[in-house]
């Protein structure tokens, strides 16, 4: 597993959430969602940040939300790449998404191939199980963003509040070809789509 600890955290900006102590959570799909989907990337130069995601992000942040990567990267387990390579492309992002004051509270690698045992690969809800028991989190009261349906299934075994789609990545195409099997999910445009229906449910639960 590849954390997001002092090695991580030695590259971000620091970060106050506007709501300290609050102990809800967004879980994030990192290739589609976060940046664009190039098949098996592991070069930080190869790395595009959708640009709604620093914007979303912050804004997540900034309402008191803690956040986490969690990625399967099957390349590792494939030998496409090493773990090494991962944690390269994983501190490019943190820093370029530092920039804009956004900052993860860690980052959960699944390595293996779809056919090994594993501890967190998705849809395997453990990596939520992992940051519930590190972080004190409510995950009744976080949301799972992605844009595969193995990212939506992890926020359901988890218990998440609800697990959102974006159309960027494989979204538009698992939308358009499977809605049956995303009618539970929430479904927006970007990472900033996301911010609006999240901080939105909130503020409709305040009034």
């Amino acid at each position: 597993m590849l954390g997001g600890g002092k090695e991580f955290n030695s590259i971000l900006a620091i970060f106050q959430p506007q709501f300290a102590g609050m102990n809800r959570a967004i879980f994030l799909d990192r290739d589609g969602t976060l940046i664009a989907e190039k098949n098996y990337l592991c070069r930080p130069e190869d790395v595009r940040i959708f640009p709604a995601t620093p914007i979303g992000l912050k804004r997540l942040g900034d309402a008191g939300f803690k956040l986490f990567i969690v990625s399967n990267q099957s390349g590792v387990g494939r030998g496409y790449f090493t773990l090494a390579d991962v944690e390269n492309v994983n501190q490019h992002l943190c820093r370029e998404l530092a920039r804009g004051g956004v900052r993860f509270e860690r980052i959960y690698i699944a390595p293996e191939k779809p056919d090994e045992p594993s501890h967190g690969r998705k849809p395997s809800p453990q990596f939520l199980f992992d940051a519930r028991g590190e972080f004190g989190l409510n995950l009744a009261d976080s949301f799972m963003i992605g844009d595969k349906l193995s990212d939506l299934e992890c926020g359901w075994n988890a218990g998440v509040k609800k697990s959102i789609l974006v159309r960027t990545g494989y979204g538009a195409e698992l939308e358009r070809e499977a809605p049956e099997q995303i009618s539970r999910a929430v479904v927006v445009d970007d990472l900033q789509g996301a911010a609006d229906w999240i901080l939105g449910s909130l503020s409709s639960l305040n009034e």
